[in-house]
């Protein structure tokens, strides 16, 4: 079989790396061109046609170029603009920051805060998963909040920062919760504690102190007869505590009837009415040191 060499031919081999590089499209000319006008205005053109992939990588290649002169922050504000609008998150985030970094005073620079922290909102996870960016978030929104109080933004700000709240309360009653449906009560009293003593204000903070209440009981009930007698006693403070502060709660009817039961197991009696007007009191001074907690936090945001 005869061979077909090229090299015989080379008229036709110019021909064919003639039309090789016509087919090659404008976008490819221009990504790999050195006329810095000419890159910079077909970037925008692919911006304003919403092909902000594209976009991305011509500012991207002409960042390279432009470094040093006057339109370098608006390439590298519309790089990082472009990334955001092809939803690449993660990237966009490290060249608005970079941006930032290095034009804090630039017109952009207001805008790209914002959306450097909108990026960062968007990176975090469900409330099942790690939280330490949802708590990285959380110090940037309020950082945001404190350095733009007139900003027309705040309510955004505000709704994320209440999710990543509320996840971060989520996971916080999950992981105690966790114990208690594993049935080592003493480990879910001291988690569900922890919990309160980290927010106090928590969303869920009936449910919290019911587990308190019902883990206890559940560890007396279940311990050796010679520790029952004060491990009743300790559930019978979890149980004044519940119902001094939410008296008409759903979970009332249940308490009342392990209340019963340890009262019976320690050979008690009701508690008087004066003990018992003396623990509403106390109920009701750390009732009003929570309001002052959280108005000092509600101050301080």
């Amino acid at each position: 079989m005869m061979k077909f060499r090229l090299e015989k031919y080379p008229l036709l081999c110019l021909l064919m790396l003639a039309m090789a590089f016509s087919c090659r499209s404008q976008y490819e000319v221009m990504l790999s061109s050195a006329d810095v006008d000419a890159k910079y205005k077909y970037a925008f053109e692919m911006f304003e046609a919403k092909k902000y992939r594209k976009a991305a990588a011509l500012f991207e290649s002409l960042s390279m170029q432009t470094s040093g002169t006057e339109r370098d922050d608006t390439v590298r504000y519309y790089w990082a603009l472009s990334n955001y609008k092809d939803r690449d998150i993660l990237t966009a985030e490290a060249n608005f920051a970079g941006f930032l970094e290095l034009y804090p005073q630039s017109p952009f620079s207001s805008e790209a805060t914002f959306l450097k922290l909108d990026c960062m909102y968007r990176a975090t996870y469900r409330y099942e998963l790690d939280q330490n960016p949802s708590r990285a978030c959380i110090a940037a929104i309020s950082e945001y909040i404190m350095d733009n109080p007139s900003s027309d933004r705040l309510d955004v700000c505000h709704k994320m920062m209440d999710d990543l709240v509320g996840r971060l309360d989520k996971k916080a009653f999950a992981n105690a919760y966790l114990y208690y449906k594993m049935e080592d009560y003493m480990a879910s009293v001291v988690a569900f504690k922890n919990v309160l003593k980290d927010n106090s204000e928590t969303p869920y903070r009936e449910d919290i102190l019911y587990y308190i209440a019902k883990s206890s009981y559940k560890y007396a009930q279940l311990s050796v007869r010679a520790k029952q007698k004060d491990r009743y006693l300790s559930f019978l403070d979890e149980y004044y505590n519940f119902v001094g502060e939410l008296p008409e709660s759903s979970y009332r009817k249940d308490l009342d009837q392990c209340y019963a039961r340890a009262m019976k197991a320690v050979g008690g009696e009701a508690e008087t009415a004066g003990n018992k007007e003396l623990r509403q009191e106390e109920r009701a001074d750390k009732k009003l040191e929570r309001q002052f907690k959280r108005k000092r936090k509600e101050i301080k945001i």
